[in-house]
């Protein structure tokens, strides 16, 4: 069964150089308008990239310097790709001209990647209505909130669905292009690119293992509350019930639910297994314990549990996270 992130257009076979063009604005990243040309120009040989100013030039960017380019939004007629590096604003109204440039090139059949916050460019061209989408991860919300009809996914690093890509932030925008050049060109064309690179062709895992841990606001909380969740945080291992929890703050079973949630955003199970996990995370990289100490330590009973939850909700192993994140 094919999953958004396989349904990629077929394979050309004739691998001439496909027509590349990424949006350029003023206030741009840097960095987001060079990971395109430096992915797939550079690296490869598949693509012809060039860079498109969507508004008369030179442009600032957000490291000082300016930058000009002969090609406009006419460019985007002849492209066989369509590359948004990112965006300056996520509340900004994107230029009715690029919109319907978009769209053009949409119809016509061109591939469409919103890399970063270029997905909410995406977005307003309504490109990304009824598909499965993903941004940086701190944005994903403000993405789901301002575009409904989008099958918003804050887990993955990149997710493909038809011709139209997104990705999450930074780094995340070189696997998007590796992608790309991997459904283009075959996984050697790819492999030699990262090896150029210095990357890995494939990394493990998604978004999820970025995402900081939300901590409830203070202003949300009433003073008992906040001693319970410090109580329940501090014994971590232990699993209160429901009906404890609500007779402790001599409250009904109902009421307790919609306070707890209102401080926390979630219900006390969930809330306690995102805890847990993130306890895990920390002795993972603070400390040389065992994973059924650090089991144990957090509530999740066996390492085989510890496994299957870090596996479940971000993708690795929790000595792929050791790994990965100790200091």
């Amino acid at each position: 069964m094919q999953t958004p992130q396989n349904r990629a257009p077929r394979r050309q076979q004739a691998l001439s150089p496909r027509r590349v063009a990424v949006l350029a604005f003023d206030r741009i990243s840097p960095f987001h308008l060079c990971v395109p040309s430096i992915a797939l120009g550079e690296a490869s040989a598949f693509f012809d990239v060039r860079v498109v100013a969507m508004e008369a030039g030179p442009l600032r960017t957000t490291a000082g310097f300016t930058i000009t380019t002969e090609w406009g939004l006419e460019l985007l007629d002849l492209a066989d790709v369509v590359i948004v590096p990112t965006w300056r604003d996520v509340h900004e109204v994107v230029p009715e001209p690029v919109l319907r440039a978009l769209r053009a090139a949409h119809a016509r059949g061109a591939v469409l990647v919103g890399l970063c916050l270029g997905a909410f460019v995406l977005a307003q061209a309504g490109l990304l209505d009824a598909r499965q989408a993903t941004t940086h991860w701190a944005y994903a919300a403000e993405l789901e909130r301002r575009y409904p009809a989008v099958q918003v996914d804050a887990s993955v690093l990149y997710v493909q669905d038809g011709t139209v890509l997104t990705s999450a932030g930074t780094a995340a925008a070189l696997d998007c292009c590796l992608h790309l050049l991997r459904s283009t060109a075959g996984a050697g064309a790819a492999n030699h690119a990262a090896r150029m690179l210095v990357l890995a062709p494939h990394r493990h895992g998604g978004q999820a293992q970025f995402i900081e841990c939300a901590v409830p606001p203070l202003q949300a909380r009433s003073e008992r509350m906040g001693q319970l969740l410090d109580a329940l945080l501090a014994d971590l291992d232990q699993t209160p019930s429901l009906d404890a929890l609500a007779q402790q703050l001599h409250m009904s079973r109902r009421t307790f639910s919609r306070q707890f949630r209102a401080a926390t955003g979630m219900a006390l199970g969930p809330w306690l297994a995102q805890q847990r996990l993130g306890r895990a995370q920390q002795l993972l990289e603070r400390t040389d314990a065992s994973m059924e100490s650090i089991a144990a330590q957090c509530g999740l009973g066996s390492a085989q549990n510890l496994r299957l939850q870090f596996r479940k909700v971000l993708g690795l192993t929790p000595q792929q996270w050791r790994r990965q994140f100790r200091g």
